[in-house]
C-alpha cells in the first residue's frame, strides 16, 4: 500500500507537470493577441457579435421562426435600442427588432407571420474577427408556403465599434431570383425591405422620442413617404441598475446609400416606434435571371439626440466606403473570405 507521503509526492509531481504543460509551447502562441471585435456562432441558431468581450449585437436564424432578425442592438449605455414586437398591438409581433421582410414578392406576403411564407438562413459563408470590425456573411432563401424558393439573399454585415461605446451595423444585401426562375418581382409597397423597431421609450407615442430626417422634417406626419438620405429615432432609455439606474438619451440613425437604386429612399415611419427604408415605395423592382439587386445601409447606435451635422458627415463617409466582396477559396481551409473592394 502506498504511504500518504508517497501519494502526496505523486500528486505534487503531477501538478508541476500540468503547470509546465500549460505554458505556451511555441513562439506563435506567445505572439497571438486575438482581436478586439469578435463574431461567435452559438447553439440554438444564434450568432453573437462582441467588442472588447461585451455583446453589442446578436443574429437569430432559427428555422422555426418566420424570418431571421437582429436583437439586441446595444446603445452606448449597454441597453438595447431595439425591441421585439409592438408595445401595444399583439398583431404586430412580426416587428422583430431589425429584420428583412417585404409585403409582396411574386404575390407572396413575406411581411406578416401567418402567411406560411418563410425566410431561412441556408448557410453561412464567413465569420471574421478583427480589430476594427467583425464580419458575417450568410445566404438566406425566401420560400413560399409550398416551400418553393422565390429569391436568394446574400447578406454581409459588419459590427463596427465607434467612440465612447457607440456602435455601427453596416449591412450589404444582394438579391437574386432563385435557381430555375426567370425573374422575381418585389412589388410596389411601403412595407419592406429593412425595418427597425426601436425600444418603447424611444418611440414618440409610447415614450419620449422623436423622428427626424436628413431634410430637417420632424415627426411621422411630416416624414411619412418623403425621400431622405437618413432617418433618426432618438429618445430616453434606462441605463444601469439599482441605485445607478438613470435615464439617458440615445438613438439610431439609419443611413441610405447612394448606390441603392431608390436613393434617396422614401421612408415608412411610425410614431409608435419604427422606421423602414422603402425602395419599392413608388414602383415594382424586377430582378431578372442572371441579374442582381444590391442594397447597402448603415445603422448608428449613438449617444445623445440627433446631431444633423455629424449625421451628414457620417452619410458622406458611408457613401465613399468600398463595398464588401465575398471571395471563394476552394483549396483553402478558410472556404470564403470577406474583403472590401479597393
Amino acid at each position: 500500500m502506498k504511504t500518504p507521503a508517497l501519494i502526496f509526492l505523486c500528486l505534487s509531481l503531477f501538478s508541476l507537470h500540468s503547470l509546465d504543460s500549460a505554458e505556451p509551447s511555441s513562439e506563435s502562441s506567445q505572439n497571438w493577441k486575438g482581436s478586439r471585435c469578435e463574431v461567435l456562432p452559438l447553439p440554438s441558431h444564434q450568432t453573437v457579435f462582441l467588442c472588447d468581450g461585451v455583446e453589442t449585437l446578436r443574429w437569430h436564424h432559427d428555422p422555426a421562426e418566420p424570418r431571421p432578425f437582429f436583437f439586441p442592438f446595444m446603445g452606448p449605455s449597454g441597453t438595447s435600442l431595439t425591441r421585439m414586437g409592438h408595445p401595444g398591438a399583439p398583431d404586430h409581433d412580426h416587428h422583430d427588432s431589425i429584420w428583412f421582410a417585404h409585403n409582396k414578392v411574386d404575390g407572396v406576403n413575406f411581411w406578416a407571420n401567418d402567411t406560411g411564407a418563410r425566410i431561412r438562413q441556408k448557410q453561412w459563408f464567413a465569420y471574421e474577427d478583427g480589430d476594427q470590425e467583425s464580419r458575417m456573411a450568410v445566404e438566406l432563401g425566401w420560400f413560399d408556403e409550398k416551400e418553393t424558393e422565390l429569391m436568394t439573399q446574400e447578406l454581409i454585415v459588419a459590427a463596427i465599434p465607434g467612440e465612447n461605446g457607440e456602435q455601427f451595423l453596416e449591412i450589404q444585401t444582394t438579391l437574386r431570383a432563385a435557381s430555375g426562375r426567370e425573374s422575381v418581382t418585389l412589388e410596389r409597397t411601403n412595407f419592406g425591405l429593412l425595418a427597425v423597431r426601436v425600444t418603447k421609450s424611444i418611440s414618440h407615442r409610447f415614450g419620449g422620442g422623436e423622428l427626424v430626417n436628413s431634410e430637417g422634417l420632424i415627426g411621422e406626419k411630416a416624414i411619412f413617404g418623403q425621400k431622405a438620405r437618413w432617418m433618426d429615432y432618438s429618445g430616453p432609455v434606462w441605463a444601469g441598475t439599482g441605485a445607478e439606474r438613470r435615464l439617458v438619451t440615445e438613438g439610431i440613425t439609419y443611413f441610405d446609400h447612394p448606390g441603392n437604386s431608390s436613393y434617396p429612399s422614401a421612408w415608412h415611419v411610425r410614431e409608435d416606434g419604427w422606421m423602414c427604408s422603402s425602395p419599392c415605395f413608388e414602383k415594382d423592382l424586377i430582378i431578372k435571371k442572371d441579374e442582381f439587386l444590391q442594397f447597402r445601409w448603415l445603422l448608428h447606435a449613438h449617444a445623445g439626440g440627433i446631431n444633423p451635422e455629424r449625421a451628414n458627415s457620417l452619410s458622406a463617409d458611408f457613401a465613399k466606403r468600398p463595398q464588401f466582396l465575398l471571395k471563394k477559396n476552394p483549396s483553402s481551409g478558410v472556404r470564403f473570405t470577406v474583403s472590401r473592394e479597393p
